[in-house]
């Protein structure tokens, strides 16, 4: 792909060197060892953040029995199912994509789920999901939805996703924030300026990394990246900015500190991993206090969101990593998508929330990574990761937020390939790429794009070139766009 400036190493000869070569296709795809390991570490740099915001996320949050999770036993059991699913999906996919707890989902389990059944009923909710998933990948349904999105739509939401990490970066590192009020709803900075010593780090990781990526310096967003998190070390050690905090009324303490993550190692490196949450899942639910009809609900709206956020991040994965033919199918799709269904399986066991593929893995492609050994290398030092918690924890996101704003930069290239003659094709495009950031869910933007293509290319006498399959899905996510009405219509003690 041209858009990609940073390009994989390339061997003189196009015979794979020894067995390993062989099987991840390394020199057939035109990688390297190298590249693939560079590639591998800078999708752990851009990922590593998920083992502190899941805890974040799911612990201190009470269900409806009093139960909470506890944060460093979510922390560890989000290391564990990151790298055991991230070596597994590179070793039968042989892809380069990355392996994690999926944002939204366990936002939607911890401030929605939760507040219906006990954290080890939603587990078992997420494994359900998670082999439902499975069922359809299995079967090939899963694969035939994926055949009956137009192209246009394929590309849309590659686009989509680049503009969505691009704006995860942005607010990660504070060059955008939430200001409070209803117009705007987002500013620069602090009160309309970059003031803060993080977000100035991350305008500077920025620009270096986008530097060397742009002179096709090999290992560039990894240099930019372990650079930038250096800088940030010492102007932590010499000036202790300390953490952004919120007080008991919502108000932010220390505006101007680090976000998630400061760049200051405390106390010992190591630490045993606590894994007192694994297989913490009960399946006996209490339809006293839930009726069916809303843990059908729960379930429909994981699997939607798990099945299409999946779906939109590998193609467009697989896109920016040329993996991708023109109808957006990729190398081992079928095996990609049924691994994908254990991930949810394997995070429901885990009490981390569903696992699934993450779109900062973009970042490890954009340096050179083409195959699966790269994920061996992310999965490694994820399971590493279990016992260095305090290392892990360095690396400031506002530091690893430039790297997923170059990736989107290269995702937006994609959109080159679309014809916006036919307004027809425009409007649902438009959607797909708006609504994923705009709503900072990936479902939510395909669903946008694919309800809005059936409609109006039913009523502007198109109706032959919608796949019945799409009908399906398109009807479906009416549903899932009005839940909460049908939510409410049925009543929760059904």
């Amino acid at each position: 792909m041209t858009t990609a400036p940073a390009r994989p190493d390339t061997d003189s000869g196009t015979e794979p060197r020894n067995a390993l070569d062989r099987y991840f296709e390394i020199t057939k795809r035109g990688s390297s060892f190298g590249a693939e390991i560079r590639g591998g570490l800078v999708t752990f740099v851009t990922m590593a953040y998920i083992v502190i915001l899941n805890p974040i996320i799911l612990s201190g949050k009470p269900d409806v029995a009093g139960n909470m999770l506890d944060f460093n036993a979510v922390g560890a059991a989000t290391a564990l199912t990151a790298g055991v699913m991230t070596i597994l999906f590179g070793l039968v996919s042989r892809l380069p994509f990355g392996f994690a707890a999926g944002l939204g989902i366990n936002a939607f389990v911890a401030f929605s789920v939760v507040g219906q059944v006990t954290w080890p009923e939603a587990m078992a909710l997420v494994i359900i999901n998670g082999a439902l998933i499975v069922l359809l990948a299995a079967t090939g349904l899963r694969k035939a939805i994926f055949d009956a999105v137009p192209f246009q739509l394929k590309i849309a939401i590659t686009v989509g996703i680049g503009l969505f990490i691009a704006f995860i970066g942005f607010v990660n590192s504070g060059f955008v924030t939430a200001t409070g009020t209803s117009s705007p709803p987002v500013g620069l900075g602090v009160n309309g300026s970059v003031a803060t010593v993080p977000t100035l780090l991350f305008v500077l990781t920025l620009i270096v990394t986008g530097i060397l990526v742009a002179l096709r310096v090999k290992g560039g967003m990894l240099i930019g990246l372990v650079a930038g998190t250096v800088v940030a070390v010492i102007v932590e050690a010499v000036w202790k900015i300390g953490p952004r905090t919120f007080d008991d009324a919502g108000n932010v303490v220390n505006p101007g500190g680090w976000g998630l993550t400061v760049p200051a190692l405390q106390g010992s490196p190591v630490s045993l991993p606590d894994l007192s949450l694994v297989g913490q899942v009960d399946f006996a639910f209490d339809f006293g206090k839930v009726g069916a009809v809303a843990l059908v609900m729960i379930v429909f709206t994981l699997l939607f969101t798990n099945f299409f956020d999946a779906m939109g991040t590998m193609t467009g994965l697989a896109k920016e990593a040329d993996l991708a033919d023109e109808k957006g199918d990729f190398p081992r799709i079928k095996s990609a998508l049924i691994v994908e269904g254990v991930g949810a399986i394997a995070g429901g066991a885990t009490s981390s929330s569903s696992s699934t593929v993450f779109i900062e893995s973009g970042a490890g492609i954009g340096e050179g990574a083409r195959t699966g050994f790269a994920n061996i290398v992310t999965g490694v030092v994820f399971l590493i990761a279990m016992f260095l918690t305090p290392l892990t924890s360095i690396v400031p996101t506002e530091i690893a937020a430039a790297a997923l704003i170059i990736v989107g930069a290269m995702m937006m290239a994609q959109i080159r390939h679309i014809d916006f003659a036919d307004f027809r094709v425009l409007l649902p495009v438009f959607l797909t790429v708006t609504v994923m950031p705009l709503t900072y869910s990936i479902a939510n933007g395909i669903g946008a794009g694919f309800v809005s293509w059936v409609i109006i290319h039913a009523l502007s006498g198109q109706a032959k070139r919608i796949s019945p399959l799409l009908w399906v899905v398109g009807a479906g996510f009416l549903i899932f766009f009005a839940r909460g009405p049908i939510e409410m219509l049925f009543g929760t003690g059904l």
